[in-house]
């Protein structure tokens, strides 16, 4: 990548241990790129669409142009004894997914979804599964593949 890229996480802390791990393995991806970032807390899962659209209508002050070049959702659901687990998943996944098709964004999704937290600490550690890491990668990658087309012009 030329220009180092300015990477938004969005981490749920609903479970800090599992979220601690997984902006643990992102932030150290995002290092190693030389990518810059900024952190934001939001409460869970479900409020991370909002907080990546609502960043998307705060411009750089500067320049007016979109603050960040990539975007990385971090956060965990875990099973319980209702359906509410269900919900929050895919309105999560859904309103993420619709982010990035409507605004042609580099996001990378890292919301865990498991049935206990021996399963989301298995994901989520920084020497295991890393997925914070794997998400912050996806991002970075999506961010050059965009980088890549835009280098055609028409």
């Amino acid at each position: 990548m030329a220009n180092k890229p300015h990477i938004m996480i969005a981490v749920s802390k609903y479970y800090e241990d599992v979220a601690d791990e997984m902006l643990r393995g992102a932030v150290a991806a995002l290092d190693e790129a030389g990518a810059s970032h900024e952190v934001y807390e939001i409460p869970g899962a479900f409020e991370i669409p909002a907080a990546i659209a609502t960043a998307l209508r705060s411009p750089e002050p500067s320049s007016g142009c979109r603050r960040f070049d990539g975007y990385v959702a971090l956060g965990c659901v875990i099973r319980g004894e209702t359906t509410h687990y269900d919900y929050v998943c895919q309105e999560a996944a859904r309103g993420l997914q619709d982010l990035a098709i409507r605004h042609c964004l580099a996001l990378g999704f890292g919301i865990l979804t498991t049935e206990n937290r021996e399963q989301a600490m298995a994901r989520a550690a920084f020497d295991r599964g890393n997925k914070g890491g794997d998400a912050a990668n996806a991002c970075l990658q999506m961010i050059e593949f965009k980088s890549s087309l835009q280098a055609y012009p028409r």
